[in-house]
């Protein structure tokens, strides 16, 4: 392996190169972490006494990967690469739909697959190194591309499956969210009141679908309209249940008739909906229990009930065809 790499010269280049950004990448991460740490030690010195230590802790965590992010993705761009996406919209919908919100979530998703292109690669020659691995050529230039083409598509594999197990999870809550609505509606609450409550009695049991009505409480009280904030929400989530409940307020509070009844019939339809889905899961169990019987369980059936015959034919078969020698 070390003979393929020195007698290369593109090798030994991306060798040196990929154990540059490596040694690189672990200095700064190591002493940014260092840094974090004395800087949360600091600020938690502070704290005011009606916060918890837990949850300033995790505001601080939170606000300080992002800086770091932020610092990062900037110091880049000032030696003249460029991480904005020509599909910028786009990219910044779906990294919204999986969570990630912040207006350099684009810019940090580039640099990340960026950089998984060559890491990924200089991995793989460093393992092959490690073992004592000389593969071919050609089967080392496979290997290579496939790895590259791995750090350049993982990334959009994790966040679309991210996305989905997302919208999964505020799909199944918000049956529960409408009733609650509901309930607040009827007992006399407004809108933005209800969305307030309904997310802080959510907070444990569907953080997701209460992060979203914080974030339309929050728009509104920052003077947005009420249909740009709850379309907004129906962007962020990107489920077509939010995106239908948004427009049913919307031409609600246009057409003046009664919200409360509206989400009556709306939350009947959506507890439908997830009986429905849950029925559907069920119906399918006996098709995905089919193959592993087929695969593990029928060749033993049919071993167990073909061997005594098998047998009785044998000891039959077998001296008949002796004598007739």
């Amino acid at each position: 392996m070390l003979e393929l790499i020195a007698g290369n010269a593109v090798l030994k280049m991306m060798t040196l190169l990929g154990l540059f950004v490596l040694v690189v990448g672990l200095v700064y991460f190591v002493t940014s972490g260092a840094t974090l740490r004395e800087v949360a030690r600091r600020r938690l010195a502070d704290v005011p006494e009606g916060l918890e230590p837990t949850e300033a802790a995790s505001s601080l965590r939170t606000r300080d990967v992002e800086n770091t992010w932020l610092k990062l993705v900037n110091t880049i761009e000032k030696t003249g690469l460029s991480l904005v996406d020509t599909k910028d919209d786009d990219l910044r919908q779906k990294l919204a739909a999986a969570g990630y919100t912040a207006p350099y979530a684009p810019r940090v998703y580039t640099l990340v697959r960026l950089t998984l292109v060559v890491a990924f690669p200089v991995m793989l020659l460093l393992y092959m190194w490690a073992v004592g691995a000389s593969p071919g050529i050609y089967v080392l230039y496979i290997e290579l591309a496939l790895a590259a083409l791995l750090g350049l598509y993982g990334p959009s594999l994790f966040v679309r499956a991210k996305a989905d197990r997302r919208q999964r999870e505020i799909v199944n809550g918000f049956p529960d969210a409408l009733d609650l609505m509901l309930v607040c509606v009827e007992a006399g609450l407004g809108l933005e009141s209800a969305f307030s409550r309904v997310g802080m009695e959510m907070t444990t049991s569907h953080p997701m679908l209460a992060e979203q009505f914080g974030a339309v409480v929050l728009e509104l009280r920052a003077g947005r309209s009420r249909e740009d904030a709850l379309r907004r929400m129906a962007d962020r989530a990107g489920v077509d249940e939010i995106r239908a409940f948004s427009t049913l307020l919307v031409q609600s509070t246009k057409l003046g008739s009664s919200i409360a009844q509206t989400l009556r019939i709306y939350a009947a339809e959506m507890r439908e909906r997830r009986r429905m889905r849950a029925e559907e899961k069920a119906h399918r169990l006996p098709v995905l229990l089919s193959v592993p019987l087929v695969t593990c369980m029928l060749p033993v059936m049919i071993g167990v009930l073909m061997l005594p015959a098998a047998i009785r034919v044998m000891r039959t078969v077998f001296p008949a065809l002796s004598g007739g020698d």
